[in-house]
């Protein structure tokens, strides 16, 4: 058999494999749909503003915020971990950098400009982008997914997002993120 034949075989038997149903890690699964692949990310959000080490912090705040009950005008900078499972000391799956800023004088909403940047197995080195607004007090809310890198290369979808945990006197809170993905 030539080289040549080989190597047309080895990339169909490659192919098939890379059409399958996939699960590269506890917390994500890949389906190879066609052309598309849909892939289903859950994991957890800690936005730590208090401590010695928050993980969020204030950058832009105008003169009149401090009147508006809704912050209005405030933008904080991020580099969140983003884990597993709510626990903070669960397996560290990324990290969402960027930044977000409240954007609503009559509610709390927070316009989102963030980058998740995984860190774990198939995904590591890949991103996801989130841009748009993020009704805060709302139990559920749905972020659209504009974008991505590595594997997620031109990715496009929704997260949903779920308050698991916060604190008032501190604005720390715990957010369960459940994403899907079309790339």
């Amino acid at each position: 058999m030539s080289k040549r034949s080989m190597l047309v075989i080895l990339m169909l038997c490659l192919m098939g494999v890379m059409s399958e149903i996939s699960m590269a890690e506890k917390w994500a699964v890949s389906v190879k749909t066609g052309e598309q692949s849909v892939t289903n990310l859950n994991f957890f959000f800690h936005d730590k503003l208090s401590g010695n080490n928050p993980s969020a912090i204030r950058v832009a705040q105008p003169i009149q915020s401090y009147q508006s009950p809704t912050f209005f005008g405030v933008i904080m900078m991020t580099d969140d971990p983003l884990t597993e499972t709510s626990d903070p000391n669960s397996k560290l799956v990324g990290r969402a950098q960027g930044l977000y800023g409240s954007a609503g004088q009559q509610e709390t909403a927070l316009l989102m400009a963030m980058s998740f940047c995984f860190t774990d197995g198939a995904y590591n080195g890949s991103t996801i982008s989130i841009l748009g607004k993020n009704p805060a007090m709302n139990p559920t809310r749905e972020l659209p997914v504009v974008s991505g890198t590595g594997v997620f290369r031109m990715a496009r979808g929704y997260a949903i997002a779920h308050t698991h945990w916060a604190d008032a006197a501190t604005g720390d809170a715990i957010v369960a993120y459940n994403v899907t993905l079309f790339h």
